[in-house]
């Protein structure tokens, strides 16, 4: 049997000194028993896929709806690719791949249903007593919404899973590390988990933009990092992206693109800083994991292009603005008469120290988006049954 002492040691003598070894974690806020063939970070990742938050992901908006099809990402689709996507720059890059998939499959826990326009709403609902952010959310499923132990609440995560969820930090994330030396850097598998996490929506989104048919094929050829994945295939500047099997190598490719410029590019800059230890990794004034400057610069052409034609198109913005009706409905009926709250809801209210209106966040949060159309057509439709 292959023990946890002994992948301890493998850890030693195969991962890069900057990397986060498992047996060096700052360890866990409630003190117990490490598992005999299984390293913390292992440990950690196994409890994450296993709380109800990540099997609700499944029903919970990425771009689209469940009711649009199911052939489009959802945030369980998102972040199993996010975490394969994490193994391979860490795996590359000679970290911890276990600590990194641990972050990725955590990262969007928080996240409530109807995406982006979920979050907002809540926020908005929420600003006089506290505002919600799915960053902080996550951390707050982590650590104290899920249930699992009898002893304490949430999982007991290790510092560092705890830190790389807190320390996620994309276009899409607030950062607030205030509880985790928000001077020193995130570790090197924090890092690569922003990236992975931006280069699978990226690539994915402009995949389920052309599959639907809301991104014109034409206009999306002349993005520059389009022609550079199309040469990269030798296929014509003109190549018909609306051609399913042409999509699929274009985004295989696109992903393959992005991940080898994020290795190359950190590669070098972890040379350029002189990083020989992690205490090196953590002091520096920035992250070092990175795009290089010429696919930075497509990424951002990509993104703008995506928000101004995907995320923004009348299609998208039908949905999300039936959505924020339906959350609005859903927190003023629960808040004004708590009394239609299930009855454990009802019982959380009384032991929650934010009082009732983060009990409603924390309830409406955690649905998925067909649950919370259910749960609206049971409150508002007189023949539907309670």
């Amino acid at each position: 049997m292959l023990t946890r002492s002994e992948l301890e040691q493998r850890e030693e003598m195969f991962l890069a000194p900057y990397a986060m070894l498992s047996h060096a974690s700052r360890g866990r806020v409630y003190p117990e028993h490490e598992h005999d063939y299984r390293s913390a970070f292992q440990r950690d990742r196994d409890r994450i896929i296993h709380t109800t938050a990540f099997r609700r992901l499944e029903y919970k908006t990425q771009v689209f709806v469940y009711s649009e099809g199911d052939h489009y990402r959802n945030r369980l689709t998102h972040s199993v690719e996010v975490a394969q996507i994490g193994r391979t720059l860490a795996r590359a890059l000679r970290c911890n791949e276990d600590l990194t998939e641990a972050i990725c499959l955590a990262h969007d826990l928080g996240h409530p249903p109807f995406g982006h326009i979920g979050e907002w709403t809540l926020d908005e609902l929420m600003h006089p007593h506290g505002g919600f952010n799915h960053q902080k959310q996550t951390y707050r499923i982590l650590t104290h919404i899920e249930r699992r132990y009898p002893d304490h609440p949430g999982l007991n995560l290790t510092y560092e899973v705890r830190e790389g969820v807190v320390k996620h930090d994309t276009d899409y994330d607030v950062v607030d590390a205030v509880d985790y030396a928000p001077e020193e850097r995130g570790t090197l598998e924090c890092q690569l988990s922003n990236l992975a996490d931006e280069i699978a929506y990226n690539t994915s989104d402009l995949d389920d933009g052309l599959r639907s048919g809301i991104l014109n094929p034409v206009e999306v050829r002349k993005l520059a990092v389009v022609q550079r994945v199309l040469a990269d295939l030798g296929e014509p500047s003109d190549a018909d992206l609306s051609d399913t099997m042409l999509r699929y190598r274009f985004v295989r490719r696109l992903v393959g693109i992005e991940v080898s410029d994020v290795i190359a590019a950190t590669a070098h800059n972890l040379r350029a800083a002189g990083v020989d230890t992690l205490a090196d990794l953590r002091g520096l004034p920035q992250n070092v994991a990175s795009y290089s400057p010429a696919m930075q610069e497509q990424n951002q052409e990509l993104k703008a292009y995506l928000l101004q034609n995907f995320y923004r198109h009348y299609r998208v913005m039908r949905m999300a603005a039936k959505a924020r009706r339906l959350l609005v409905d859903l927190f003023t009926v629960y808040t004004s008469d708590p009394v239609q709250l299930p009855t454990d809801v009802q019982r959380r209210v009384s032991g929650e120290d934010n009082g009732l209106h983060r009990v409603v966040c924390d309830y409406l949060a955690g649905m998925t988006d067909r649950y919370a159309i259910q749960e609206h057509k049971r409150l508002f439709d007189p023949e539907e049954r309670a």
